[in-house]
């Protein structure tokens, strides 16, 4: 191996090469055509870096001033293709190459006077190098290698014209390298057409590929599939992590459902800019964001630090796409967690797809809250923070508490702040449940509370319920009802809890900044949501001579804006309102009014300028027809 790789590989703290690493730097392999079989997470970045060296460098040690490009990396995503730049410069660092990217979304301009300037090696997208080749800005002249990455993802996503334009562009004795996690039949006529006599190199047999990663198949009821992703989140607790979706509308909807419950999160997806997405790569990378919600195409070869945990919200497509995802975690020799989310319905094609993928899963519920729980209080005891020497200032803000407070009282508030810090995990019905809401035991005595703001401020029960729980240190099984009326809502909570409730919110009952409880002596009195129509969905349940409201079904129900109930068992409703923010679960209309839904000025806006619209469509059309009878009477005359 030339020095300068040598050194670089140590300072990066590697002791061994990778089996592919190994495989590809082979003596008799130093000049030779490969078609190389390697799973995403195996090294293959560095394991070509290695590979092409000798062609690039010869007996030198370092590179000579840049000129014409001596090696095209081609890669299919223009994350994959920065990711691939970002490994061959510390790579080649000490050996002095300049590295250049080309692909699409950066401002080709740039691209073009970096190429003028001299590059030693260019990484780029199809696309993008087939612009620059068409423009001449990127001379293929010198080139002496070329390397395909993920080369069967290029061909799924429809570069075949662009990489037979690109390697019919290079000259004929330069070499060929094509990595690809699979080698279909499209990969196999591609080497036949522009390797010269390529070498197999095939690192694992299929069956050990992706060791590292455990395969975890969860059972869910058709309702419960986001909970049930929160849960996992929850019980892993991974530095890092991926849910995968099949739709942009997925991935959007996750995003604002898991903001709102407090995860830090990032969304991937088509839709967003270039600018968009380095931004949300960097927040992962820096750990301001741990979660990332993404599309399969637009999470292609992305490596995230720490990644310990893939879930697939939605199953993939085919066993080759469950493999690219999971493939995110379980790299480089590290351990890693690939968990399905699979309801009923959906079982027998989830089998289908770990079979033709060769890998085992184990099949379990997903984990329910008390799971959650038991794993955070694990996560408590074993913290290594206990172990830690006390500092001087620590040693007198400890003993102040001492002296204050005592230690059960000490210990009671640390537990409360360390959860405050938790999204509070979800109760899930039973796995083979059809969905049907499940009836709970009787809610008992409880005490009622008044929050200012109701239906005219656009308040929503689905949204006041989180808050209340994360205010107040409980959980949704400590709320018994939420009615929300036209000026104020009412919340019922469970009267054991009420005092911990309390103490959770503070003396003045501050659910967030501008939304304070009133504790009322009795129960309110609720009038009902009104209804359009006598059988429609806010139909009240009252019985027209007075008494107690009558239990409702499910087909009966009050608008989920609108209600909230702990003995229904119905679940606030997951739909964000047409409008809606992204990310913040209440849209703040005025700063003392703190419990708009989403969009709620727009929506307000629009409202009122299309009653202003209707209403001069109404007095255009009664002046036409006072007109047009004041000229038919004239005429009469």
């Amino acid at each position: 191996m030339i020095k300068t790789l040598s050194d670089a590989i140590k300072a990066r703290g590697y002791d061994t090469l990778t089996p592919v690493q190994e495989a590809v730097t082979q003596p008799e392999l130093g000049e030779a055509d490969l078609l190389v079989s390697a799973q995403t997470g195996s090294g293959k970045t560095v394991g070509f870096g290695l590979a092409i060296a000798p062609t690039l460098l010869g007996d030198m040690e370092r590179f000579p001033k840049a000129s014409k490009p001596l090696a095209l990396i081609i890669a299919p995503t223009r994350e994959l293709a920065l990711q691939v730049k970002r490994e061959l410069e510390w790579l080649y660092g000490k050996a002095g190459a300049t590295i250049a990217s080309c692909v699409g979304g950066m401002d080709m301009r740039d691209e073009r006077r970096t190429l003028e300037r001299g590059a030693h090696i260019v990484v780029g997208t199809p696309g993008r190098l087939r612009d620059h080749i068409g423009r001449r800005s990127l001379n293929m002249n010198a080139l002496r290698a070329v390397v395909l990455d993920e080369a069967d993802e290029m061909l799924d996503l429809g570069f075949r014209e662009d990489l037979e334009m690109i390697l019919g562009e290079a000259p004929e004795d330069r070499r060929t390298l094509m990595f690809s996690a699979t080698v279909p039949r499209s990969i196999a006529t591609l080497a036949q057409h522009y390797q010269k006599d390529a070498v197999r190199v095939t690192t694992k047999a299929e069956a050990s590929q992706h060791s590292d990663i455990e395969y975890r198949a969860m059972n869910v009821s058709a309702r419960d599939g986001e909970n049930a992703i929160i849960n996992v989140l929850r019980f892993y607790e991974s530095p890092t992590a991926i849910v995968f979706c099949n739709t942009r509308a997925m991935v959007n909807r996750l995003t604002t459902r898991f903001s709102n419950r407090g995860f830090s999160v990032v969304a991937l997806s088509g839709e967003l800019s270039q600018n968009e997405r380095t931004h949300a790569l960097q927040a992962m990378r820096d750990g301001r964001a741990r979660v990332c919600i993404a599309t399969d195409v637009a999470a292609r070869g992305i490596d995230l630090p720490n990644l310990e945990l893939v879930i697939h919200a939605e199953l993939p497509s085919s066993h080759e796409t469950l493999l690219h995802r999971s493939g995110r975690t379980g790299r480089a020799g590290r351990k890693g967690v690939s968990a399905l989310i699979v309801p009923a319905k959906s079982r027998r094609k989830a089998e289908r797809i770990l079979k033709s993928a060769k890998v085992t899963a184990e099949w379990s519920d997903a984990p329910s809250a008390d799971a959650v729980i038991a794993r955070d209080e694990e996560r408590l005891m074993n913290d290594p923070t206990w172990q830690q020497d006390i500092s001087e200032k620590e040693q007198a803000g400890a003993q102040k508490l001492a002296e204050l407070y005592s230690a059960e009282q000490i210990a009671a508030a640390y537990l409360r702040l360390y959860n405050s810090r938790q999204s509070a995990p979800e109760e899930l019905s039973a796995s083979g449940s059809d969905g049907a809401p499940q009836k709970r035991a009787a809610f008992g005595a409880s005490v009622w509370f008044s929050l200012a703001g109701g239906r005219k401020d656009n308040a929503e029960a689905r949204r006041i319920l989180p808050m209340i729980c994360k205010a107040g240190g409980i959980t949704k099984e400590d709320v018994g009802a939420i009615r929300v009326q036209q000026n104020e809502t009412f919340i019922e909570i469970r009267k054991s809890s009420v005092d911990a409730f309390v103490k959770a919110m503070g003396p003045d009952l501050n659910v967030e900044a501008g939304a304070t409880l009133i504790q009322l002596d009795k129960a309110p009195k609720i009038t009902a949501s009104p209804r359009p129509n006598s059988g429609g969905r806010h139909r009240d349940n009252k019985p027209r001579g007075g008494g107690k409201e009558k239990p409702q079904s499910r087909s009966h129900t009050r608008s989920d804006k609108d209600y909230w109930d702990h003995n229904s068992g119905q679940e606030p409703s997951k739909k964000r309102p047409k409008g809606g923010s992204k990310s913040a679960p209440f849209a703040k209309k005025r700063p003392e009014d703190d419990l708009l839904g989403d969009g709620a000025v727009k929506r307000l806006k629009k409202k009122s300028e299309s009653r202003a619209a209707k209403g001069k469509s109404k007095a255009a059309i009664a002046k036409g027809k006072r007109k047009k009878a004041r000229t038919k009477a004239e005429r009469s005359k």
